[in-house]
């Protein structure tokens, strides 16, 4: 029996890597969306911004489609940078720099990644969304050099950093993984694997 194609759409290596390994178990055949696919994100939510990206994989793939978009919200900052992550800054360590800058004498340091899923069809209707929401806080400095936000992010329940969590612990605890695992049984459904 051929299994079911699913697109993801992200151009990001490290992101496509994680959401992979998230629906591992799941008997589907999961691919990526087209390298010079670019979709800009205009979207004033994470909502919105995932649903933009899923359309546009769709269309183009012709395939079910699977996009998310996340990003870091720091409680001390009004929820800064949130949607505007990604374009925080023009690179990590300036990313990180500005953060902790901001946050420079200041104890609150509590902190949350914020991630929204969405499943879509081949023809980019939107069948499912789910959120996922990891808690921590943010440290004075990074847990280990080169990283990204992750590397400033302590996970309290695990007892590191979000970028030194195992694949299992990202599944269980990480935003995305929790997002994932609210869009999983819709999949199920939809391909009508439940009873394979």
């Amino acid at each position: 029996m051929t299994r079911p194609l699913l697109t993801i759409a992200s151009g990001n290596p490290k992101k496509v890597a994680e959401i992979k390994a998230m629906l591992g178990p799941l008997p589907l055949e999961v691919g990526i969306q087209p390298s010079d696919l670019n979709v800009e994100e205009t979207g004033a939510s994470y909502l919105e911004n995932a649903i933009l990206k899923a359309r546009a994989a769709a269309e183009i793939t012709q395939n079910w489609t699977i996009a998310d978009d996340s990003g870091l919200e720091v409680d001390a900052l009004n929820g800064a940078p949130g949607i505007y992550s990604a374009r925080f800054e023009e690179n990590n360590e300036k990313k990180i720099k500005k953060i902790l800058d901001s946050l420079q004498g200041n104890p609150y340091r509590s902190a949350r990644f914020h991630s929204v899923m969405v499943l879509c069809d081949r023809k980019g209707t939107i069948i499912k969304n789910a959120e996922g929401i990891c808690w921590g806080e943010l440290l004075k400095e990074p847990a280990y050099k080169g990283g990204e936000f992750e590397s400033i992010f302590w996970v309290r329940e695990a007892n590191c950093s979000y970028g030194e969590l195992s694949q299992e612990q990202l599944s269980r605890l990480g935003s995305r993984g929790k997002a994932a695992r609210g869009i999983a049984p819709h999949l199920l459904k939809e391909f009508d694997l439940l009873n394979d």
